[in-house]
């Protein structure tokens, strides 16, 4: 199923004509991409921009390093697992961690969407409306699932524990207050045929806008 909510859009439109797709962990948003990927659109994931930020040699990490120590590495790169950890266990962390990489993180999106050759192109990021990045996007475009399939699907991926999940779920925007932002939304529970019928419905509906 696919709602749209408005026919305009959201941001005056900018060069690419730029889709934000968001969700929380484990409601699919690789699949959305993948199906605007095969439709030839150009995909920037702002989780590839944030290790761009801090791969070795560049400031970010050194500044990472400087704070939890040389542990906080595992051959050289950042132990994003460990990283994970600290800062899931303490929030005056993860502000610090956010105040450091966010910026770098847009930065890096913008340059990425500057060479987007596509007809329009799509932004996925899964703190898109917690952060600034829905200023970057003309449409943002949520991926929908019951809490229930976001446990069940991250727990099997990223072989975690409930309770870990349910900590990174906490951090993230509240279900309905995600869906309340969104111009279109996907439901993304039923078949992966299911999805791709509503997802075609939308490519050309972006098209049009574009």
């Amino acid at each position: 199923m696919t709602t749209v909510k408005s026919q305009q859009p959201r941001a005056q439109q900018k060069r690419p004509f730029t889709v934000g797709v968001t969700g929380g962990i484990g409601s699919g948003k690789t699949a959305v991409t993948d199906f605007f990927a095969n439709k030839g659109i150009c995909i920037v994931d702002a989780d590839i921009a944030s290790r761009v930020v801090v791969e070795p040699g560049k400031p970010a990490l050194a500044d990472i390093e400087r704070r939890y120590g040389p542990e906080i590495l595992l051959d050289g790169s950042l132990d994003r697992r460990k990283l994970r950890t600290i800062i899931f266990a303490d929030a005056d962390e993860r502000k610090w961690l956010e105040g450091l990489l966010h910026p770098l993180i847009r930065d890096q999106i913008i340059l990425e969407l500057s060479h987007a050759e596509s007809r329009y192109a799509v932004l996925v990021s899964p703190l898109m409306l917690e952060t600034s990045q829905h200023e970057l996007v003309d449409r943002v475009l949520v991926v929908d699932v019951p809490e229930s399939v976001q446990l069940s699907r991250t727990m099997a991926r990223d072989q975690m524990t409930e309770d870990q999940t349910r900590q990174i779920l906490s951090s993230q925007m509240e279900r309905q207050q995600r869906v309340g932002r969104a111009d279109d939304i996907v439901d993304n529970s039923g078949s992966i045929s299911q999805l791709h019928r509503s997802l075609d419905k939308l490519h050309h509906y972006y098209l049009s806008l574009a």
